[in-house]
């Protein structure tokens, strides 16, 4: 198998395990090592295993597979905030203080809090003022544990900006997706100008069923504004594929494709 040597890089690559298709599972630590990335993000629960990284159990799991493999925990995501709601649904309150234990146990200093589907926050005002809400109780805590709460939704960078401000902690920031970002018809290169590195805590790289750099996504112009902004830290691979593609053929693809655009 065609191995990656490393190379120095202000920058980091990871994968979503739901990408890997191994959503909580300590398999997608070694489908991350036969690709050649440095890290995993790790869903904190799943629909079946709401308790998630709060079991004592999984979160030793994933950290001796982490271990064994020698691939870091970038970050974890609560992506069932997309099925269950932070704006709406009581239990999620306890998801993300919860969330917050298992990431300093792991050493992760991100947690991803997703607001689509159910969760969506455009035009919702009333959802937007709730999340503000219980995003001031739990940023102290995040902040104290040193932990990022970062937000991914369709909103724009000025409703990101307006949500952080209300909320008034350094421990929320904003997980900038550039497909989700075009898709809800933003400007990716003004909003990155108007965020700047210090309002961003980690980047997803997609192109929804497409390799990188095949798609309709300017990825050298991307990858300049990125740069140019000054951010560094993890990028994590999220549904950069064709459907029943080879996973690790397709995602070492998109790792060279990266490479040559962010120097790894």
């Amino acid at each position: 198998m065609k191995t990656f040597p490393a190379t120095k890089s202000a920058f980091q690559l990871g994968a979503c395990d739901w990408s890997l298709g191994q959503t909580l599972s300590p398999d997608a630590f070694d489908i991350a090592k036969k690709i050649g990335l440095q890290g995993v993000q790790v869903s904190y629960n799943t629909s079946k295993e709401p308790s998630g990284l709060s079991d004592p159990k999984t979160l030793e799991i994933i950290r001796q597979a982490s271990k064994n493999t020698g691939i870091k925990i970038s970050s974890l995501a609560i992506g069932e905030l997309n099925r269950v709601p932070y704006k709406s649904d009581p239990r999620t309150e306890d998801w993300v203080l919860k969330s917050i234990d298992a990431a300093k146990e792991l050493g992760a200093k991100v947690i991803l809090l997703a607001f689509f589907s159910e969760g969506d926050l455009r035009n919702d005002i009333p959802g937007q003022k709730a999340v503000i809400e219980k995003l001031k109780k739990a940023a102290p805590y995040a902040e104290k544990s040193g932990i990022t709460l970062g937000i991914e939704s369709y909103l724009t960078a000025q409703e990101h900006i307006n949500i952080m401000e209300q909320v008034g902690s350094k421990s929320v920031k904003v997980y900038y997706d550039f497909r989700n970002a075009t898709d809800a018809g933003n400007d990716v290169f003004n909003e990155l100008k108007l965020l700047g590195k210090d309002r961003i805590c980690e980047l997803h790289m997609k192109e929804n069923g497409q390799r990188l750099g095949e798609g309709t996504l300017n990825w050298p112009e991307i990858a300049k504004a990125v740069k140019d902004i000054g951010y560094e830290g993890w990028m994590q691979l999220e549904w950069a594929s064709p459907k029943d593609v080879d996973i690790v053929g397709c995602y070492q693809h998109n790792k060279e494709y990266l490479s040559k655009l962010f120097a790894y």
